[in-house]
């Protein structure tokens, strides 16, 4: 059974530092492209970051630049969304989704691409 689950949510102070993990069960994530998503209270899902397959290209929403960076570890079955500078603005749901690509492919912010949905993990950011 393909699965994914997400960890590292919690409540952080304005400007402070989370790392989210996502972990694939019941398949490898080597076939995969990863997208992570956040989903705030009475607004549109968002794409904020995507990794392709072969980890060579990622994509990040304007809103998240220079502030988070994804990564992958393969042997891990796992990844990474490391965020910084965090502000009231990022409170959301963080949601990892897998979408099978081939190596050579990219990856996008569209919800559509993916597959295999995690159950979410919450980001609150207060003083």
């Amino acid at each position: 059974q393909l699965q994914l689950v997400e960890s590292g949510g919690g409540l952080v102070q304005p400007g402070g530092s989370l790392r989210l993990s996502c972990a694939a069960s019941g398949f490898t994530l080597d076939y995969y492209k990863i997208g992570w998503f956040r989903q705030a209270p009475g607004k549109e899902r968002e794409g904020v970051s995507c990794v392709s397959t072969s980890g060579s290209y990622t994509m990040y929403a304007d809103s998240v630049k220079g502030r988070l960076t994804i990564s992958r570890d393969n042997a891990k079955n796992t990844v990474y969304l490391q965020m910084n500078s965090l502000e009231p603005a990022d409170n959301a749901d963080y949601y990892c989704a897998a979408g099978i690509s081939p190596i050579w492919g990219r990856c996008s912010s569209g919800p559509e691409d993916y597959d295999s949905w995690g159950q979410g993990a919450q980001v609150t950011v207060s003083s």
